[in-house]
């Protein structure tokens, strides 16, 4: 059992307001999206599109999602193929709920996102991991994913750029994967939510490969695309059957929802080119910013080649646990962080890592690493 459930992030939540401490253990920004964006969903709401929205999400947002996909991957995708969602959370679910059960096996990436085992848990299934180690600069072990897979393998859970190690699979990790799941017959659900906040290394979908396009259904998100988070509007795209069984369970989770907002998210996915370059390029800034400041304060930082997060080793401050550590942070430092163990069954792969967020305003990011550099990090009494 994990040393902290996933009430990881009530319980730093509560820490930071306890202490005034600035919170980069969550992943949303503090900053809204595009204001055409904004301004789209006031349309929308004083247009009076406030009523259930189709059972599969408007027209105009599966369109634009297709065309999204053409744009920028030369994926041919047929609206009638796109499911939008309450965020993508709730596309993961639907679908590991619609296509495994009790006895069935799904592989995934270890650290992985907290929603991953709880929804495998409750459909009964069992999860396989394969670790991600910071040792190997977090890329995917060749020997560890073959063991992974079984004959019992229905589906494979993938991210990339991946949270929380901020990797992005390469195109020859990415054909392994392809490889072994088209060799047990195992369907890929690509959790692609942060494909647009890839910096270092291009984001390659998986569906693109050789055979994959039929196998694969590939998840994203206005939130993290667009920093709205709150409107929770997601979306799930693959082949029509594929679909249709999500479609099924996820009728009886929302039913709908976000009226307005879908068609102000159809807008702005066909915002220009540089646009998205600019939400990158923003990112990286700031990924820049946090990185050299946690350095500077004493931490071993992992440079992340994309997502909201960065990684950090703090066994270097004489901590071996960062349970411990993050609990210890908001009292030392006055900043909140979150304990990469908590995304992990494997405890003793990552025992000292630590995630922080990025995807704030300049001024708070300073402010964090300002308190950081001030603080004694270093284990001790009291630590913990």
């Amino acid at each position: 059992m994990r040393p902290f459930t996933t009430t990881v992030f009530a319980e730093m939540s509560a820490l930071a307001l306890e202490t005034g401490a600035v919170n980069l253990g969550q992943g949303f920004p503090d900053a809204d999206g595009p204001a055409s964006l904004l301004e789209d969903a006031v349309a929308a709401i004083r247009g009076g599109r406030n009523q259930y929205p189709p059972g599969p999400g408007v027209l105009e947002l599966r369109e634009a999602v297709a065309a999204h996909q053409a744009r920028f991957y030369g994926l041919e995708v047929h609206p009638d193929e796109v499911l939008v969602t309450a965020g993508a959370t709730e596309a993961i679910a639907a679908t590991v709920l619609a296509l495994t059960a009790a006895g069935d096996e799904v592989v995934v990436l270890e650290p992985y996102f907290d929603s991953y085992a709880a929804t495998i848990a409750l459909a009964g299934a069992t999860r396989r991991t394969v670790v991600l180690r910071p040792g190997d600069g977090f890329a995917l072990d060749e020997a560890a994913l073959r063991a992974a897979f079984t004959d019992r393998t229905a589906l494979v859970l993938l991210n990339t750029p991946h949270n929380p190690t901020g990797r992005v699979l390469r195109p020859a990790e990415l054909a392994l994967v392809a490889e072994l799941a088209q060799r047990h017959d195992a369907v890929v659900l690509s959790d692609e939510v942060y494909e647009h906040q890839a910096f270092d290394a291009p984001h390659v979908p998986i569906a693109t490969l050789p055979g994959m396009a039929e196998r694969t259904l590939t998840v994203s998100s206005a939130g993290k695309t667009f920093s709205v988070t709150g409107w929770k509007i997601g979306w799930v795209h693959g082949p029509a059957p594929l679909v249709a069984a999500v479609r099924a369970v996820k009728q009886f989770l929302t039913f709908v929802s976000g009226g307005p907002f879908q068609p102000a998210v159809a807008r702005a996915l066909a915002l220009p080119d540089e646009v998205y370059a600019g939400f990158a390029a923003s990112l990286r800034a700031k990924r820049d910013l946090l990185v050299e400041g946690l350095a500077a304060a004493g931490l071993s930082p992992l440079v992340p080649e994309g997502t909201y997060f960065a990684t950090a080793d703090v066994a270097g401050l004489g901590w071996d646990d960062s349970v411990a550590f993050c609990r210890a942070l908001p009292h030392r430092a006055g900043v909140v962080a979150i304990p990469v163990r908590v995304f992990m069954d494997d405890q003793d792969a990552a025992p000292t890592l630590v995630r922080f967020a990025f995807c704030k305003r300049d001024e708070v990011l300073h402010e964090a690493l300002d308190r950081l550099a001030r603080a004694d990090l270093t284990a001790g009494p009291g630590a913990g």
